[in-house]
């Protein structure tokens, strides 16, 4: 009862989210509107608005806000999963390096012209971010693979491939160049298209899918990687596919959205203090609550200065830092 509570809830708040989040802008639109346009895209019956209108939602504010949505609930729910893999209060998507090589591989084609000009951005971005978690994966194997040894080698990837941003920014970029990279590293929804929703929307319903068939898995980490082998968890080959699962779903986000820090830190601690630690009911729910979160974040980081945007990650940086405080003060007191 409850936990169909909670998802209805959550689902219901997340459409009227979306709904009035695509209302907000210079261009007037109501709710109404919004919801014609989307009944007549799909099928559902003829909308009275103008064509222009109907561009801004459809074409405009309906992609770039589901887009925000599903980044929202692709970087929660991989916080949540490193979190109980790594033992970690503060593991996030980025503590693997992920972020930081997907900055080096769209510094590498938008500075340097890696691919001649075929390669786009996104794949670029998608292609450095394989690059650094392979790398971490052979380092922390070569070390051992225990947790400790997994973050330690996403540190050192991520100082690597930050350095490597830096270098061919400072010694390659011109001052456009590096005005567009860093709107980049610092997250940007501004040019979200539908290919990007559908992309990212597919890699997050199959991470999903993967992370709730091992629930009881994830459970079992809770007490630590001897007390799950003791309940018969083959812990490496569970946590190797796991990691690599959602590393794959923050690269696919990061290549679409730029790299948007502390949602996966922060969302699933307070996804815990509603449903518990029981991942079956948590995910969903931390997926939801994530996905709320940054098309609001979105939403205020458009409008705020406008007509002048704001990269969405400040926003989520100014949410995300005193939060990250808050769970070093309690890992502090519980310690």
């Amino acid at each position: 009862m409850r936990d169909g509570l909670l998802w209805t809830a959550g689902t219901a708040l997340l459409l009227l989210s979306v709904a009035v989040a695509v209302t907000i802008g210079p261009a007037r639109i109501s709710v109404p509107d919004v919801w014609s346009a989307v009944a007549a895209h799909l099928g559902l019956g003829d909308t009275r608005l103008t064509p222009i209108r109907d561009g801004i939602i459809w074409n405009l504010r309906m992609p770039r806000t589901l887009l925000a949505a599903v980044c929202g609930a692709g970087l929660a729910v991989c916080g949540t999963v490193m979190q109980s893999l790594l033992r970690n209060p503060l593991a996030d998507p980025f503590v693997l390096g992920v972020s930081s090589g997907a900055s080096t591989g769209a510094v590498a084609v938008v500075v340097l012209g890696a691919g001649g000009g075929a390669v786009p951005v996104p794949a670029g971005a998608f292609a450095g971010a394989l690059c650094s978690f392979a790398l971490v994966m052979l380092l922390s194997h070569t070390l051992g693979g225990t947790t400790d040894r997994v973050v330690l080698a996403g540190v050192a990837a991520m100082q690597l491939f930050s350095a490597l941003t830096s270098f061919v920014v400072m010694t390659a970029a011109d001052a456009e160049q590096t005005r567009g990279v860093l709107f980049w590293l610092l997250g940007s929804l501004s040019g979200a298209g539908w290919t990007d929703v559908r992309v990212c929307a597919a890699v997050l319903a199959v991470t999903l899918l993967i992370c709730l068939g091992h629930a009881r898995t994830l459970d079992a980490f809770a007490f630590g990687q001897d007390a799950a082998a003791a309940l018969g968890v083959r812990v490496t080959r569970t946590r190797t596919v796991l990691l690599c699962t959602t590393a794959l779903l923050t690269a696919a986000l990061v290549s679409s959205a730029g790299a948007i820090g502390f949602v996966g830190l922060v969302l699933p601690h307070a996804a815990r203090a509603l449903a518990g630690s029981g991942h079956r009911r948590l995910l969903p729910v931390t997926a939801l609550a994530g996905a709320v979160f940054l098309v609001w974040a979105d939403t205020l980081a458009r409008t705020v200065l406008e007509p002048q945007e704001v990269p969405v990650g400040v926003v989520t940086a100014l949410v995300g830092v005193p939060a990250f405080v808050l769970v070093l003060y309690r890992t502090r007191r519980t310690a």
